[in-house]
């Protein structure tokens, strides 16, 4: 019985990836030299499809966390805006209190009275039911900090899904191509075998 073909080692080189590691897929445009023999189709076709399976593995969780970012930019902006009113109203020495409501949950709020001199500093939420208070100024400067790299990291995300999806198309051209050599090498096997036997039948046999 024969043996497991070995997997086809795919020539990536490591350092030809994007700016955040993703690699390459390879790209064949000479079957005929990227596959030696057709012993390697098997495992290389294997090997295409594992790869493939990799980068949509990939693709899932970038879109996920793409989607996270888009939910929390609109919060960030939200909240910076606030701080940037309150600050400035400060700097303004203004007396006038300020009116407002805030959120208690999805459904409910309530009215409250702001006077500048409560405007020292304010409370950030940091996730995990943790909320810090920060002097108005580091509030901001930590508010936009954060902006920018939520906005930079969903950019990434969007630059990374579209190379994701390249690479997804590039692989699957590739198979097609190693896969339709192989079809054409095995009729030429056939057609060889078949000519081969008619001319082993054409020649005359001994007489007995």
């Amino acid at each position: 019985m024969a043996g497991k073909q070995p997997e086809k080692k795919l020539p990536v080189d490591p350092a030809t990836t994007n700016p955040r590691g993703i690699p390459f897929a390879p790209f064949v445009e000479d079957v005929a030299e990227y596959v030696s023999s057709r012993a390697e189709v098997e495992p290389t076709l294997r090997s295409f499809q594992e790869m493939i399976s990799k980068y949509q593995f990939m693709d899932v969780n970038t879109t996920r966390r793409g989607a996270g970012l888009r939910d929390k930019i609109p919060d960030i902006k939200k909240t910076l805006e606030t701080v940037r009113f309150l600050r400035n109203r400060r700097k303004a020495s203004s007396d006038t209190p300020v009116e407002t409501t805030f959120e208690l949950n999805d459904t409910l709020y309530a009215r409250a009275t702001v006077s500048p001199d409560d405007t020292d500093e304010v409370y950030l939420w940091l996730g995990a039911n943790v909320m810090l208070a920060y002097p108005i100024e580091e509030a901001q400067q930590l508010l936009e900090e954060k902006l920018h790299a939520a906005e930079t990291s969903l950019a990434n995300c969007e630059e990374d899904l579209e190379f994701l999806r390249e690479q997804i198309t590039t692989l699957e051209v590739a198979t097609a191509r190693v896969y339709n050599w192989d079809v054409v090498q095995k009729r030429k096997d056939k057609t060889e075998d078949k000519t081969d036997d008619d001319g082993l039948e054409d020649k005359p046999r001994p007489d007995g």
